[in-house]
This record gives structure tokens, sequence and C-alpha cells, in this order.
């Protein structure tokens, strides 16, 4: 328990509440420190005005009916269980009319003093506490007025005493609204650290918990959870690429090996190994391609610094590719047609589109037979994206395989025979997917049409 509560009293939001608490009893203290003082010099100062409005009276008494008048008006006013206090003595401060017995305490004339006396209730003698002016009367006569201040002083008494029990109250509020948040937030916290440590011990299908009050902590723990995502299927994708080249590279690699055996063995002949050593490089050249592909769909997959890219031109780019591959096409008797829009920007890396054009339109003249076209276009959809598309007339493939073609080293059956890594439409899919692209196959009738739609950039 003891642990508990040190961890609880050690989390931001304990202090948090902590500092509001604190704030509270500040904020309460000093309001009713204001509330206590103008009421204290409210009161105070309504006492004194009826003490002078009184002396005021009394002294025109005096000056009309004199010393006898006087006394007959305190005598008078003296009476009952009235607040107010009075004493009329000679000029050696005997008694000569008032409800006190005598002069309270030494004082001086118009001085303010504060007194105790005794005050019979009933059968008791209470001591009350009470506030009174010294007035001196032409001809040498003292006169005192005062009024009972006891009932000021209880009131007095219980605003602080509020105060105190106010104070003590927020500070119990807040250490306990400290504690209660405290020990609800530490409890989703610990579920969040529960599931990053099962997480960190192997188990990649957990996700963290969602409360469904959709504040911070669900926020965080979406976000999270569509991390985890992320790195689930990457380390899937990781572990489909290790097998892939570990099942496809196997026996190209042991080509590369027999074939070498057997040349050695062979006798010591230019010719013969001269043609050994070309294959072999032919064969490591493959490897390197492939290789090479996978660096790029690995450099895809890992994401984009989006601040750090340009605007390409596709355009430009496509036709430079198209120059590229002109003479192969002629060479193999495919007729190559570009139809190119001018001026279709993008935002990307131009390396990798690049790369895109280059796969797609390398695989359209690789399964389009002699005497067959490949169409290359560039331009604007309907919905405003611009978009690359080569469109060839070769077998073209099958509509339930169009997802399927996308994996890495995935090779149809009548593609088996042709030269490839079946990387190609995997790098074209990465390099969509990193640029938010659409990519899409269709048929051709006959072929395959592959297209690539980007949101376009309308400014440069």
């Amino acid at each position: 328990m003891r642990l508990i509560n040190t961890r609880l009293i050690r989390t931001s939001w304990f202090r948090m509440a902590l500092g509001y608490a604190i704030l509270l009893i500040i904020s309460v203290s000093v309001l009713f420190g204001l509330l206590y003082w103008n009421t204290a010099v409210f009161v105070a100062e309504q006492t004194e005005e009826t003490i002078e409005v009184e002396i005021s009276g009394l002294a025109e008494h005096y000056q009309k009916t004199g010393i006898v008048g006087l006394s007959d008006v305190i005598r008078d006013r003296s009476q009952g269980q009235r607040l107010s206090l009075y004493l009329l003595t000679d000029q050696n401060r005997r008694p000569l009319a008032g409800n006190l017995n005598s002069w309270p305490t030494a004082s001086r004339p118009g001085d303010w003093i504060d007194f105790e006396y005794q005050r019979p209730i009933g059968s008791r003698i209470v001591e009350h506490r009470a506030h009174a002016r010294h007035f001196v009367l032409p001809g040498g006569f003292n006169l005192l007025v005062g009024y009972d201040v006891q009932d000021q002083v209880r009131l007095e008494q219980r605003m602080r005493g509020s105060m105190i029990w106010i104070g003590a109250l927020a500070l119990f509020l807040g250490l306990a609204g400290g504690l209660l948040m405290a020990r609800h937030w530490l409890r989703r916290i610990d579920s969040v650290n529960k599931t990053a440590r099962e997480i960190m011990d192997g188990d990649m299908s957990r996700r963290v918990q969602l409360s469904g009050s959709d504040d911070e902590l669900d926020r965080l723990a979406r976000n999270l959870n569509a991390m985890l995502d992320r790195i689930e299927a990457l380390m899937a994708g990781l572990r489909q690429v290790t097998d892939n080249i570990a099942h496809d590279l196997r026996s190209p690699l042991n080509r590369l090996r027999s074939r070498l055996e057997v040349t050695l063995m062979e006798d010591p002949d230019k010719v013969p190994y001269r043609a050994a050593l070309v294959d072999t490089m032919g064969e490591a050249d493959d490897l390197l391609k492939t290789f090479n592909a996978l660096l790029l769909i690995g450099e895809a997959e890992s994401g984009l610094d989006w601040s750090k890219l340009e605007a390409v031109d596709l355009s430009i780019h496509t036709n430079d590719v198209v120059e590229l591959y002109e003479p192969a096409a002629d060479e193999a008797g495919i007729s190559l047609r570009a139809h190119i829009t001018s001026d279709i920007f993008v935002r990307g890396n131009p390396n990798l589109i690049s790369q895109a054009i280059v796969n797609l339109l390398d695989n359209a003249l690789k399964y389009t037979p002699s005497g067959g076209t490949v169409d290359v276009s560039v331009g604007v959809d309907d919905v405003g994206d611009a978009y690359f598309e080569v469109a060839d007339s070769g077998p073209g493939i099958p509509e339930d395989e169009h997802t399927n073609v996308l994996d890495r080293f995935v090779r149809l059956e009548g593609s088996r025979s042709t030269v490839g890594s079946g990387l190609g439409l995997s790098l074209v899919s990465a390099v969509a997917k990193l640029h938010q692209a659409r990519l899409v196959l269709k048929g051709n009738e006959p072929g395959l049409a592959v297209r690539m739609a980007f949101p376009r950039l309308l400014s440069v």
C-alpha cells in the first residue's frame, strides 16, 4: 500500500491536482479575507456613525435643557436591554446617569475606546465587548456613548472559522481528487505499459485497450495501435521477403556454383572458360537486379520526408523513359506509342517515380509479342488526378490475379519461362502507396493496362 501511495503521489496528475488545490486555497483565502475586511470595516463604520449621531443629539439636548434634561434623556434611553451604552459623569467622573456603573478605562476626550463590560442576561452576567467615544460637555461634564459589539465579534470569529474550514476542505478535496485522478490515470497508463512489455516480449498481436471516452489517452492509444499495425505489417513483409529470398534465390546461386564446379573440372580451355564466365556474369547480373529491386522496394516502404519532396514533371520523366526504350521496342518489332500531355506535375521522389515508369514499360515490352503495341499515356483523369498509364497487347493478367501479382516474387504460370524476378509490380505498388497514388490494373482486350494516379500539383 505504501508503494502504491508513493507511486500515486509521484504522478503528474496528483501534483497538478495538489497545485490546483493550493491555488484554490489561496484564492478562497484572498476572497474571504477581502469579504471579512470589508464586512468588519462596514460594520465598524456603521457603529461609529450611530454613535456620532447619538452624541450630536445628546449635545443638542444639553444645550436646550441643561444637565438635568440631559440626565433624564439618558435615563430614558438606558432603560431595557438595549445595545446602546451611556454614561454621564461630573467633572470627577462620578456617575450621574446611564447604564454603565463606572468609567471603563482611562481615555482622553474625543478618543474611541474598546472595552469589556458585564451585561446581565437573564440570571447570568456575561462579558461583552463594546465600542464607545469619550465626549466632554461644556461645564466639564463627561459623556460616554457606546455600542455593544459582541455580535460583531461573534460574526468575525465565525468568518475566521469558516475561512479555516473552507481552506481545510479545499485542501482535502484537492488531495482526494488528486489521488483519485492519479489512480485512474495510473491504471490506464499501467495498461499501456503492460501492453508495451508484452509487445517487447514478442507478442506483436497485442494492442492498447481503449476506454471509449475518446480522451487524450484514447487518441494516443489509437495512434499507438496504428503504429503497431504498421510495424507488424512491415515485419510480416520482412519475413515474407526473407522467405522469398531464401526460396527464389537458392536456385540461381546453386546454378552459379554448379557451373563453376563443372568449369573447374574441365580442361582449362579459354573458350569454355570464357563462355562459363559470361553465363556466370549474366546470372550475377540477374541477382544484382533482384537485390536492387528489393532495396528500392525497401526504400519506398520505409516512408518519405514530405518536406524534402519536390515537384516532379510526369510528362518529362515519362518521355525520357519512352525515348530510352524506343530502340528496344523497334528491335523487338513492337510499336511503342506515346500520348503525353505536357506540364503534368506531382509531388514526390523523382528517382522512385522514374523507376516505377521504367518497370511498367519494361514489363509491357517483355510480355508483348512481336507485332504488338505498347501505349504510354500521361494526362489528367476525371477526378483531377495526374496519371501515367502503360497499356500493352500482351497476354494480360487474369482479373482474379490482379491483387496477387503486386506481392513480391509472385510470377504467373505463363511467365515462368520469361526472365524476371517477380518484383517489378511490387516496386510499382510500393511507390504508389508511398506517394498516396491509386494503382489500377485492368484488362486491355487484349493485354493489360496499368495506371498510377497521383494527387496533382497545380502550382510549382
